[in-house]
C-alpha cells in the first residue's frame, strides 16, 4: 500500500541517481532493477498477456497504472461495484471504449482475459480468489490473502486443485533490497538469527484510513447491498465504503494493512514459510476515536519457532518504517528505501572494564597479557563499516506485478504464493485474536485453528 511522501521519494532517488557514488558514500551501493532493462525490450501482440482488472479504489487505481504500464501487458476489461470507478479505469487505461461493469463474474467468463488482477476490501478476497480459480484463470490478489483463518485455506485449497497460479500482494517480496537482505542473511553476515524487530508508525488522518469517500457516493452509484458481502446488512454508510479498514467487518486493521507488510518481507528474508507458535497482543483505539473497532495501536510478540519476533504498529506516532534482523555476527536493518549492515565480531576489542577492580600491579599484568594474546596483526584489522545498499523500495510494486504476469506466461512458481501469503495472513489475524481476546493465543497447526 502507497504511503505518505512515497512518489516524491522515488522522483528523488530516480533524479539523484547519477550522483550515487558521492552522495551515498564510499560504503554504499546502489541495487540496479532487473526491469529496467526487460522494459526496453518490445513484445509482440502474440505474447501480450490480457488481464481483467477487480477494484479500482485506491490500491486498485495504482496497480492497474503500473501494470499497463509493463512491456506486453494489457488491460481489456475492469469491475467495480462503485460506477464512479469505471470512469476512472477508462481514464488511467486511456481507454474510453475499455469494457467496464459492476459484475466481477463477466470478467472471469471471457476467453481473452488470461489473469485477474483484484484489489477490493479484505472481506471480498476468499470469494474472488476462489471464483476465479475455478474460472481457470491466474490471479494477483492484494494483502492481506484473507480476512479469516478459515478463509485463507479455503483460497489454499482452491489454487492448489485448479492448479491456478495464485500470487499475493505484499510487493516488497520482489524488491531487490528484499533479495539483497536474503543473500545477505544465507551468506552468515549476521549468523544465526536471534531477535527481529518490525516497526512502523503514522501520525495523520490520511494515514490512519479517515479518507474522503467519493462525491456522488450514493446508493444509486454504489451497489452497496453487494458491497456488503457477507458482513451484517447495515443501511448505506458512504464512510464505511471509503475507510472499511477501520472496521473488522470488512477489513483487519492495521495487523493486515501494514504488518502483513513486514511480517511477509520477513519471512522472505529468513526463508521461513510458516505461521508463529503464538502471539501476544497489546493495543488500543488511543486517538482515532471516529468510530472503528480495530486498534489504532497495536504492539506484538510472536514466537516463530523460538525465535522472537516483536512488532510495534501506531496511527498516532510517525516513526520510521524498519526490519532489524540481528544475529551474534551483526545486524541487518531495512528502512523504506534502504538496507544497512552493521557487522559486530561479537569479542571484546579492547581489555575488560571489570579489570578496574582489580589492584594497580594486577591490572597492568592483565593488560598486557589481553593485548599480547587478543591484538590483531596489522593489516589483519576486523572490519566494523557499515554497508549500505539503496534501491527502489521495498514496496516497489511494478517488480511484484512482472514476476505474477512472468509467472502467468510461463507457469513457473511464482514468489509469494497462496501457501506463503496464507502463512502471514494468519500471523495477522492470530494478531487480532489476542488483542480481542486480552491474552496470548497460539496456533494448533492440526486443526487449523487459534487456541488460548
Amino acid at each position: 500500500m502507497a504511503r505518505k511522501n512515497e512518489i516524491p521519494r522515488r522522483q528523488f532517488l530516480t533524479s539523484t541517481a547519477a550522483m550515487a557514488g558521492s552522495f551515498f558514500g564510499p560504503n554504499a551501493i546502489l541495487l540496479e532493477q532487473p526491469l529496467l532493462a526487460v522494459n526496453a525490450k518490445t513484445v509482440p501482440p502474440s505474447d501480450r498477456v490480457r488481464f481483467g482488472m477487480i477494484g479500482v479504489g485506491m490500491q486498485g487505481s495504482g496497480l492497474l497504472a503500473n501494470a499497463i504500464t509493463l512491456p506486453g501487458i494489457e488491460c481489456v476489461a475492469a469491475a467495480d461495484l462503485y460506477d464512479g470507478r469505471h470512469t476512472l479505469a477508462k481514464e488511467i487505461t486511456g481507454n474510453s471504449n475499455l469494457p467496464v461493469t459492476r459484475q466481477y463474474h463477466e470478467l472471469l467468463d471471457r476467453k481473452d482475459i488470461d489473469c485477474i488482477v483484484a484489489a477490493v476490501p479484505d472481506h471480498w478476497h476468499q470469494r474472488i480468489v476462489v471464483d476465479t480459480c475455478h474460472a481457470g484463470k491466474a490471479i494477483y490478489c492484494e494483502k492481506p490473502m484473507s480476512h479469516t483463518i478459515a478463509q485463507g485455506f479455503e483460497m489454499v485449497e482452491a489454487a492448489h486443485k485448479n492448479e491456478r497460479i495464485v500470487q499475493i500482494g505484499s510487493q516488497r517480496v520482489s524488491s531487490v533490497l528484499c533479495a539483497k537482505a536474503r543473500e545477505l542473511y544465507h551468506g552468515g553476515a549476521i549468523g544465526e538469527i536471534e531477535m527481529v524487530e518490525l516497526t512502523l508508525g503514522r501520525n495523520d488522518p490520511t494515514g490512519a484510513w479517515e479518507y474522503p469517500p467519493p462525491f456522488d457516493l450514493s446508493p444509486e452509484t454504489l451497489d452497496w447491498d453487494t458491497w456488503l458481502n457477507d458482513a451484517p446488512k447495515i443501511p448505506f454508510d458512504k464512510y464505511r465504503f471509503a475507510r472499511w479498514r477501520c472496521w473488522k467487518e470488512y477489513g483487519t486493521g492495521v495487523a493486515g494493512d501494514l504488518m502483513v507488510h513486514l511480517l511477509s518481507g520477513m519471512l522472505c528474508t529468513l526463508g521461513w514459510n510458516e505461521p508463529p507458535r503464538s502471539a501476544s497482543a497489546l493495543g488500543g483505539i488511543f486517538r482515532w476515536k471516529d468510530g472503528r473497532n480495530m486498534p489504532d495501536l497495536q504492539s506484538v510478540l510472536f514466537d516463530y519457532h523460538g525465535v522472537p519476533v516483536y512488532v510495534r504498529l501506531s496511527l498516532g506516532a510517525e516513526t520510521p518504517e524498519v526490519a532489524r534482523f540481528m544475529g551474534p555476527q551483526g545486524i541487518l536493518e531495512a528502512s523504506e528505501q534502504e538496507l544497512h549492515y552493521f557487522p559486530q565480531t561479537g569479542v571484546d576489542t579492547e581489555p575488560s572494564y571489570y579489570a578496574s577492580s582489580f589492584p594497580a600491579k594486577m591490572r597492568a599484568e592483565y593488560e598486557q597479557q589481553w593485548h599480547a594474546e587478543h591484538d590483531p596483526k596489522p593489516g589483519h584489522e576486523p572490519l566494523n563499516e557499515r554497508t549500505t545498499y539503496r534501491g527502489n523500495s521495498w514496496d516497489d510494486v511494478k517488480p511484484h506485478l512482472w514476476n505474477f504476469f512472468q509467472a502467468v506466461k510461463t507457469r513457473k512458481p511464482v514468489i509469494e504464493d497462496a501457501v506463503f501469503g496464507n502463512h502471514a495472513a494468519i500471523a495477522c489475524h492470530m494478531a487480532n485474536e489476542s488483542y480481542f481476546r486480552k491474552q496470548p493465543v497460539y496456533w494448533d497447526d492440526g486443526a487449523r485453528t487459534v487456541e488460548s
